[in-house]
């Protein structure tokens, strides 16, 4: 298995670093690194967005643990990221998202957001929220990959972490979002392939796929009886946040910003819809299966005797793929890999962004007149990655905390003042602000009133509540001035004449 696995692993990061090399002949301007000069089509940015959207924590955290917790209902979570964090989120937002952010000349959240409400002092503090939730985020995006490499390769977990570290790096630093965007495409190709692969083995394993649902259903009741089964609510909840959520995280509308032109979108909504429909699947039941294989004594503990919901994707791959599906294994373990690194290296870009364009003051050498955006950029991607790294390695308590709330505040931070920002002329400056202070706090509140437990509750209404704050307030405040409205809006609802 070793030897297989480390074939698999050596002709994958030959993939990634020939794509990073690829990528630097391509990146010229900030442009380049920070967007492919929006140039990418359908089908890159439909996977692009795609493996950004899923990580490691798909397949091992929460496959774990809201497979068991949930059983087959938690399918819906796949249900509702296919078709509103995916589908709907591209026809709704990418079209007046690329005008806008071209009428704007903005190519990073916080920029978008100071050019549409003319407010200086709003990118940097929008660049510090982004900083500050999404670095330590990047971080968890780790979580659980330890356990598999130790199960499947007898490595630790120190060693895969700085391999995937390093090759993220390389591909990154050097070719920018171009590297990115095409590396998570071949990722993206692992991901489908490996999802596809280890629903129909763990089906087989149990007699077929139908079979399997039906005896998973009725495990399902007998481990968790129905008074311990989660609530409606809370899986609302989750739905909510893990689907309409991710339409306030910079990292994905910035593939938005980088389509090549308004025709590529209704392709890569279907594309994105299909693909986040098949991973989600596939996490989720083969979290659901779970019950099928393992009882109450069974199941994996921590040393306390609680469930390690962590553990039980990896137990379960290595306990039904050992002995002649060796290829098999090594296959599901790129699936992860892919999964982290294409997330990861979004994460990394956007968060130095926020320095590097967001908060650099200055972007042009004084004395020779060369841009040094690019080189910033490039030396901040790496610097982030290494931070990533100590996060993940050492687990501060603080930053704990920060990775426990950053989908929450980031979302609800930014879902209603970019959302709004988009459809409505009236939304102001003070609205803009007001909203993404509110869905900032609400979030912090109920997370430590709430406990961590009911964090998905709680980001749901972090999200939902700037929604009804940004249009109050902007209903008694002044709108930005007619001239910065036209430009903003100039061709919104028109025909694209972009060229093909």
């Amino acid at each position: 298995m070793i030897q297989i696995g480390i074939v698999f692993l050596a002709v994958f990061l030959a993939l990634m670093t020939g794509a990073g090399i690829w990528g630097m002949k391509k990146t010229k301007t900030l442009g380049d690194f920070f967007l492919g000069g929006r140039t990418l089509g359908p089908w890159i940015s439909a996977i692009a967005y795609g493996t950004s959207y899923f990580s490691a924590v798909i397949f091992i955290g929460f496959a774990g643990a809201q497979g068991w917790q949930f059983g087959l209902n938690a399918l819906w979570i796949a249900l509702g990221n296919a078709l509103i964090g995916a589908g709907a989120a591209w026809l709704t937002l990418a079209r007046r998202t690329r005008r806008m952010t071209q009428n704007l000349d903005a190519m990073t959240m916080p920029e978008f957001l100071q050019e549409r409400y003319n407010a200086k002092h709003l990118k940097p503090v929008a660049a510090s929220v982004i900083f500050f939730f999404l670095l330590p985020y990047s971080a968890s995006v780790f979580k659980g990959l330890g356990h598999l490499f130790e199960t499947v390769f007898g490595i630790s977990y120190d060693i895969a972490l700085l391999l995937m570290i390093a090759f993220t790096g390389i591909y990154l630093i050097l070719g920018g979002y171009f590297a990115i965007a095409v590396t998570d495409f071949i990722q993206g190709i692992i991901m489908f392939a490996g999802a596809a692969v280890m629903i129909l083995v763990i089906s087989d394993r149990g007699g077929g796929l139908m079979e399997m649902i039906g005896k998973a259903a009725e495990a399902y009741n007998m481990h968790i009886p129905p008074e311990k089964q989660p609530a409606v609510l809370t899986i609302a909840s989750l739905v909510f946040m893990t689907s309409f959520g991710v339409w306030g995280l910079p990292q994905m509308t910035q593939k938005f910003y980088a389509i090549k032109n308004e025709k590529v979108i209704s392709k890569a909504a279907i594309v994105t819809t299909v693909f986040a429909l098949m991973i989600g699947a596939a996490a989720y039941l083969t979290g659901a299966f779970s019950h099928v294989f393992f009882d109450l004594a069974s199941v994996p503990k921590t040393a306390s005797g609680s469930i390690a919901y962590d553990m039980i994707i990896p137990a379960l791959l290595t306990g039904q793929l050992i002995g002649n599906l060796q290829i098999l294994l090594a296959l599901i373990l790129l699936l992860v890999l892919s999964a982290s690194m294409s997330t990861l290296s979004s994460l990394v870009l956007v968060s130095s962004s926020s320095v590097a364009i967001d908060l650099y003051p200055s972007r042009v050498d004084a004395k020779t007149g060369k841009d040094r955006s690019v080189a910033m950029m490039r030396f901040l991607s790496g610097v982030f990655i290494v931070i990533s790294y100590f996060i993940s390695r050492f687990q501060i308590g603080i930053i704990v905390y920060l990775m426990s709330l950053s989908w929450g505040v980031v979302s609800g931070a930014f879902a209603a003042p970019y959302i709004l920002g988009l459809y409505s002329k009236r939304i102001t400056k003070a609205g803009a602000y007001a909203g993404l202070l509110t869905g900032m706090a609400v979030m912090i509140v109920l997370f430590f009133v709430l406990g961590s437990s009911s964090s998905p509750l709680a980001a749901s209404i972090a999200i939902l509540v700037p929604f009804i704050v940004v249009p109050v307030v902007s209903a008694f405040t002044r709108p930005p001035g007619r001239e910065l409205l036209d430009r903003a809006f100039s061709g919104i609802g028109k025909k694209s004449r972009d060229p093909p």
